[in-house]
């Protein structure tokens, strides 16, 4: 008898969608692992949002680590290098409050947008 590859598990998608915000290691598992052989609608909708959401914070993270490097090596201890660390903080919070609002989205399997994606999708 030969298995059948259709069944779904009744997650519909809602495990990858979770497993994905974890890290970018955790979207890579929830692609290859669980959801290139069973696609659903809603892990799709979430990997895509996960991996647009990762690589943005990656960029604007990269970006600020190298406006702090600049502002620090180049004048020390500047009224300068508080500014950037302060914004530093401001943008990981903005985006682990962006990050939780998708998060809590997947746990509860809605397709909830996150607020950075719905607008750079525009």
């Amino acid at each position: 008898m030969e298995p059948n590859n259709n069944i779904t598990t009744g997650d519909n998608g809602k495990t990858a969608g979770i497993i994905s915000y974890l890290t970018i290691i955790g979207w890579l598992i929830a692609f290859f692992a669980m959801h290139k052989d069973s696609k659903t609608e809603l892990g799709s909708y979430q990997l895509r949002q996960t991996l647009l959401f990762h690589i943005i914070s990656m960029v604007v993270s990269w970006i600020l680590g190298m406006i702090f490097a600049a502002i620090f090596f180049s004048s020390g201890l500047a009224t300068g290098w508080f500014s950037i660390v302060a914004l530093n903080w401001i943008v990981r919070i903005a985006f682990f409050i962006m990050w939780l609002i998708g998060f809590l989205g997947a746990i509860n399997g809605e397709k909830k947008p996150i607020p950075l994606i719905v607008f750079s999708t525009i």
